[in-house]
């Protein structure tokens, strides 16, 4: 009987383990219904799942950098300081990372085999970023930009490479578009949860948010190796060129070699034309043992890709723009009856409501239409910010922000469509990789145009105008004329 009652134990340590039970529930309950929803439709199955996961460690690890950032550069001085402080902070990081930018997506291209390692290797960069920033945060001193530039490059270079993952890791019954989409609405929701939490550790010290980062990418350096091994393999891959000549040798073959549908343009009834062999080749330049040629770039894929990236660097160009130009504008200028603090919430609200909305719009759609999809919103984005600029209201401000984050998540899950369509397997990894640091550098300038402009509204809303117009004017024939033409690849959902 003893035994028996020292396992049990007396009425207390019953009671005591049942509040735990009662406490731990909501938590419990909580991580269950993440995982199910992260690992439904074969997710969990494929790894997709723990790639979900693991970019919502990223998204709140990059939101606690963030915040510590923001409250160091931006809200702790006055408005003149602070643009001084904001242009300091992009000619010492944005800069060198414009210029780094090209040279990450084909240095990634060269580690083929240790995507996780590199994703590791990225999480556990920024942790110990995180800390060496922790004991300048408060001051704001040179040396916290440099660490600064580190963390940016790093997160880039995680995102390259998990836009090369993603396809590794598709279920049966997903398509590439909706996959990004639940990776993208991962992120965007660890980002909500991790923006209040870093406010909170601010107010216990400027270095707190710092902390938090540091055990959160610890967290996600773990993570990246529960990746599935699958995820290093560099089976049938090639790199791409965004800019790339067309070799006649291959201009005359390049339907075949892309055709999934018999009997239109020279299909071979859904076989994919193997001109170059393997690996060997490629490096060499040989093709079929005739001829010395290049491996083929993202021109030899159709003007679909090509001109939605030109549309989707328009978006992204806005975004950067409306960033810096918004948070200096609403601190002089804030929304009408709203105090400055106030009116930058409200515009964040908005554009974050408008990328989760337009991600999920992205997952609904399965893909279809992406030349319209993204003509349409690209359209609908500079319909917005005429509008603005003519009837500069606070109204229109929350909209225009609201439809700048619909329209880049629309934008950008078409465009990953288009790569899935039209890009072939061999090639396909590069061009993730080639898209997505084309896309930075244009927040990049984007972001610049919007420190060096007067702060008017009006002025800075026909800025934006301008910028998307001349992404429609570059981008929307091109893509309703491929859109009419149709696609002979019908093998996206």
């Amino acid at each position: 009987m003893g035994a028996i009652r020292s396992d049990e134990g007396g009425p207390l340590r019953r009671t005591a383990r049942g509040a735990g039970r009662v406490l731990r529930a909501p938590f419990t309950a909580a991580a269950r219904g993440v995982r199910k929803a992260t690992h439904a439709h074969g997710a969990g199955e494929s790894g997709l799942g723990k790639l979900i996961e693991l970019h919502a460690v990223n998204s709140a690890g990059d939101m606690l950098i963030t915040v510590a950032l923001a409250s160091t550069v931006f809200f702790s001085v006055p408005t003149d300081q602070a643009r001084g402080r904001v242009a300091l902070y992009l000619a010492i990081t944005m800069a060198p990372f414009t210029l780094l930018a090209p040279v990450i997506g084909p240095l990634l291209d060269r580690l083929p085999h240790g995507r996780r390692a590199a994703m590791a290797g990225a999480m556990l960069t920024r942790a110990l970023l995180a800390l060496t920033m922790s004991g300048a945060v408060a001051t704001g001193g040179l040396e916290l930009y440099p660490a600064a530039l580190g963390v940016l490059v790093a997160s880039k270079a995680y995102g390259v490479v998990r836009s090369a993952v993603v396809p590794r890791l598709l279920p049966p019954r997903i398509s590439l578009v909706k996959a990004n989409s639940r990776v993208t609405l991962g992120g965007l929701l660890a980002t909500g949860v991790a923006a209040p939490l870093g406010a909170g550790l601010h107010k216990i010290g400027p270095e707190f948010p710092l902390y938090g980062a540091f055990v959160v990418f610890v967290l996600g350096t773990m993570l990246s190796f529960s990746l599935p091994h699958k995820v290093d393999s560099a089976k049938g891959e090639a790199r791409a060129r965004l800019v790339s000549g067309e070799p006649s040798s291959y201009r005359s073959r390049r339907t075949p070699a892309l055709a999934g549908n018999p009997g239109r343009r020279g299909g071979n009834g859904g076989k994919r034309w193997n001109g170059w062999k393997n690996r060997k080749d490629l490096k060499s330049g040989k093709k079929n043992g005739a001829g010395k040629n290049r491996p083929p770039g993202l021109r030899t894929v159709g003007s679909s890709v090509l001109h939605a990236l030109q549309a989707n660097s328009a978006l992204r160009m806005l975004s950067g723009f409306l960033t810096f130009f918004l948070a200096f504008l609403l601190r002089v200028h804030p929304l009408g009856g709203l105090s400055p603090a106030f009116s930058l919430g409200v515009v964040a609200v908005a554009a974050g409501a408008g990328n989760a909305l337009g991600t999920a719009i992205g997952a609904l759609l399965r893909s279809r239409g992406p030349e319209k999809t993204i003509a349409l919103v690209l359209t609908v984005s500079l319909g917005t910010a005429v509008t603005t600029a003519v009837f500069y209201e606070p109204f229109f401000v929350v909209v225009v922000a609201a439809v700048a984050g619909i329209s880049q998540a629309l934008g950008k899950q078409s465009l990953d469509s288009l790569i899935q369509r039209d890009v072939p397997e061999a090639v396909r990894t590069s061009a993730f990789a080639r898209s997505e640091t084309l896309l930075q550098m244009s927040w990049v300038a984007g972001g610049a145009i919007g420190i060096l402009l007067p702060l008017n509204g009006t002025l800075g809303m026909t800025v934006a105008s301008a910028v998307l117009a001349l992404g429609v004017a570059t981008a929307v024939r091109g893509l309703l004329t491929a859109a009419r033409r149709g696609s002979p690849h019908p093998r996206v959902a």
